[in-house]
């Protein structure tokens, strides 16, 4: 969904439809498509599948973050306070600080390929399946 601001005229949707009738397993008595509006979020958030993607993607960001908050820390901590071991040469120029230093950048990538693998593997199918249940029509671009 797209956000515009006051000073962007959005265009007229024209006959795109985002979201076709509803046949789904949702309770009868919360749809989670009505069929004159748009989507029901509060019944697609309450769903059991919805809320199981939601812990699992959970259980992945909130460790992985604070492992890498740690990490950073650390090296931030030892900039700080140790700056002897820091400034040690591993070879010529090269420090273990700046090794410790390019070392952020390498784990930042391995995090990110890590949570795209994940997501792709775990999420996403389960997220289409949701999708699919809600009545949601998948336009490609």
């Amino acid at each position: 969904m797209t956000h515009a601001s006051s000073y962007t005229r959005v265009p007229d949707p024209g006959e795109y439809v985002a979201f076709e009738p509803f046949d789904n397993d949702f309770p009868a008595d919360s749809p989670s498509v009505t069929p004159d509006g748009p989507p029901d979020f509060a019944a697609i958030r309450a769903h059991p599948d919805f809320v199981h993607v939601r812990r699992r993607l959970t259980r992945f960001v909130f460790p992985a973050s604070a492992l890498f908050l740690a990490w950073y820390l650390t090296y931030v901590l030892l900039a700080a306070y140790a700056p002897g071991f820091m400034a040690h040469r591993v070879t010529g120029s090269v420090t273990v600080g700046l090794l410790l230093g390019l070392s952020q950048f390498v784990t930042t990538v391995a995090i990110m390929l890590a949570y795209a693998r994940f997501t792709r593997k775990n999420i996403d199918p389960k997220i289409a399946a949701l999708r699919h249940a809600a009545g949601e029509r998948h336009h490609e671009r």
